[in-house]
């Protein structure tokens, strides 16, 4: 038993982050209004006329371009813009379904792509479905321990917010979120399906302050326990409302 620690959302996939005190999850999908939107890059296989997920290297993504770690994310659900900060740039405004405000955000977003690298083209969606990186709707779960483990395995504190988790658990071991695999775990009052651990990429070798890559996060991955892995994939099976400071619980 232990409690919810943070609850995070990302509204436009790779592109900032958001912290929630609470969110309602719907059974058979994604948090709400994570990763709902994509960044589309000159070579995205992705269809308007035909909106279905698509696989992450269609989309500008942090593995590719690190300074986009840096973006923070406020999503306004009434009116439908975003915000997003960095701080190499000054902060912008803009509805991601309005085709001149997106071309706004591919010119404010530009200084930070690398020129021969993939460059942002515009802004997709899959509607509820979210952007997620796997090809089914999922909710990433990840523990504060897990985290402090890696930070000693590395020798210094990194700030968690490179993983891009969207619920945070304190309580648990570290690593025991694998050992859920398979099993359900009910938070608040929501219940979840652990489905698999998430492997991960050179995306958390960059810090969320200044988009820099300061760490190698999967050398100590490997180095310190043989794996590449990072928190889980769950799915929602049961809907319900969680919030920050909620107790968690293993079934």
């Amino acid at each position: 038993m232990g409690g919810v620690a943070e609850i995070w959302r990302h509204p436009i996939k790779s592109h900032g982050r958001e912290p929630l005190e609470q969110v309602t999850l719907t059974a058979g999908q994604t948090l709400p209004w994570d990763r709902h939107w994509a960044v589309a890059h000159e070579a995205c296989k992705f269809k308007t006329e035909d909106p279905k997920w698509v696989m992450c290297r269609n989309f500008m993504i942090g593995v590719a371009t690190p300074a986009l770690a840096a973006i923070w994310a406020s999503f306004d659900e009434v009116t439908g813009r975003i915000t997003l900060t960095h701080t190499d740039l000054p902060p912008i405004t803009f509805a991601p379904d309005v085709p001149e405000d997106v071309a706004r955000f591919i010119a404010w977003v530009q200084p930070l792509c690398p020129p021969d690298k993939r460059q942002p083209m515009g802004i997709v969606t899959a509607g509820r479905r979210g952007m997620t990186d796997t090809p089914y709707p999922t909710v990433s779960i990840m523990t504060r321990a897990t985290h402090r483990a890696v930070e000693a395995q590395l020798g210094t504190p990194i700030a968690h917010h490179r993983w891009r988790g969207n619920i945070w658990l304190d309580g648990p071991e570290p690593w025991e979120e694998f050992d859920w695999t398979g099993g359900d775990i009910r938070i608040g009052d929501a219940v979840l399906s652990v489905q698999e651990p998430i492997r991960r990429c050179m995306a958390t070798a960059a810090n969320p302050q200044t988009g820099k890559r300061d760490v190698d996060t999967l050398a100590a991955l490997r180095d310190g326990w043989d794996h590449q892995h990072f928190g889980v994939y769950a799915t929602v099976k049961t809907s319900g409302t969680l919030r920050v400071g909620d107790t968690y619980e293993v079934l």
